[in-house]
């Protein structure tokens, strides 16, 4: 068994790790082909941008719940928090570039202290999609939360929230007890100023992970389940479900080493590999920036510390023409977004 990597020790050591072992490849029947030979063999590497349209924010990796499954290590101890700076960079591409979404992630990124700052002044930039991926606890979590059902609504916010499942067991599990019931309930207030409902164009999506080492099922049958028991149980309503596949960063590597099954989980995503599903892949169309302006293809890739192929690698030198020309920064992980229908942040990306 690969030795476990241990949440004490230093981000830099852990990444470094976790690098080694996805790179090695090495198993007990042989070497796993690596990514870069399987999209050359139907000549699409090396990996090319379309032009950029999502610019993907990470604002800080503090977070109020400890995910078993969270490829950012998010967590209440973590210190990492993008300063009002770097906000107003970001907010200067903004005003000059193509892009059409604007993505913010974390941890919860609503525990940034400029979090309500950065929406309204990014919200005044003009972007069509304005996504902010929120825990749902996090609306439950504290008082100085609980208006952000509002907040989001002032500003037309399209929420993307993470839930595991319609049963309770299954949630708690994967992101804490009580998780199931705080978002529940906010998933409800929600609903009740129109978010999720039928005809209404205040977006509420959900993302669904795997709890365990196996890829998720068919994004459009989920869709169905979870709609049918979430409306029958607690008479709440969603737009969209997202399938997400847990790519072999992080804790979620932690997990699969520990557990021993790193070897057929890779195993398991190179047999789902679906040339279809490269094309699509999110890093065609989406630069990431992490809490310190640094910009990377993906944000898998930022976790990971492999920044992107560009000179232009920060917020602050951002370049949209250098970055459209550039290459896509690539490794074993990959696999876990073309494995079968594909995956990305918005879902699936083959019909």
């Amino acid at each position: 068994m690969l030795k476990s990597l241990h949440a004490k020790e230093s981000p830099l050591s852990k990444t470094d790790k976790q690098l080694e072992i996805l790179s090695s490849g090495i198993f007990r029947d042989g070497s796993l082909p690596t990514f870069a030979d399987q999209i050359n063999k139907t000549d699409q590497f090396p990996l090319q941008p379309r032009n950029i349209e999502i610019l993907q924010i990470n604002v800080g990796y503090m977070c109020n719940q400890v995910c078993a499954h969270c490829h950012v290590d998010a967590g209440p101890d973590r210190k990492e928090i993008m300063t009002k700076e770097t906000m107003m960079q970001i907010l200067d591409v903004l005003k000059t570039t193509a892009v059409t979404t604007l993505d913010l992630t974390g941890g919860a990124p609503e525990m940034n202290p400029n979090f309500r700052w950065f929406v309204e002044e990014a919200s005044k930039t003009g972007v069509k999609d304005f996504i902010v991926r929120s825990n749902l606890t996090i609306i439950r979590a504290n008082k100085k939360y609980y208006d952000l059902p509002a907040f989001f609504k002032k500003h037309n916010i399209h929420v993307v929230s993470s839930m595991p499942h319609w049963t309770k067991g299954k949630t708690d599990v994967q992101r804490g007890e009580g998780v199931f019931d705080k978002s529940v309930q906010a998933l409800q207030e929600l609903n009740a100023i129109g978010y999720g409902m039928p005809d209404s164009n205040l977006k509420l999506d959900l993302v669904y992970n795997p709890s365990g080492a196996f890829l998720p099922s068919d994004q459009f049958s989920m869709e169905k389940d979870f709609k049918k028991a979430l409306k029958e149980d607690f008479n709440i309503h969603f737009h969209n479900l997202f399938a997400i596949t847990n790519l072999p960063i992080s804790r979620f590597l932690d997990y699969l080493i520990a557990s021993d099954n790193y070897e057929d989980y890779m195993y398991a995503l190179v047999e789902a590999y679906n040339p279809a599903a490269v094309a699509n892949v999110m890093c065609t169309n989406t630069i990431s920036v992490s809490w310190d302006g640094w910009l990377y293809d993906c944000d898998f890739n930022q976790m990971l510390d492999l920044k992107v192929a560009s000179k232009s690698k920060h917020i602050s030198e951002f370049n949209e023409a250098i970055l459209n020309n550039r290459n896509i920064v690539i490794s074993q992980h990959c696999y876990g977004c073309t494995a079968g229908a594909g995956s990305s942040c918005q879902g699936v990306v083959v019909s």
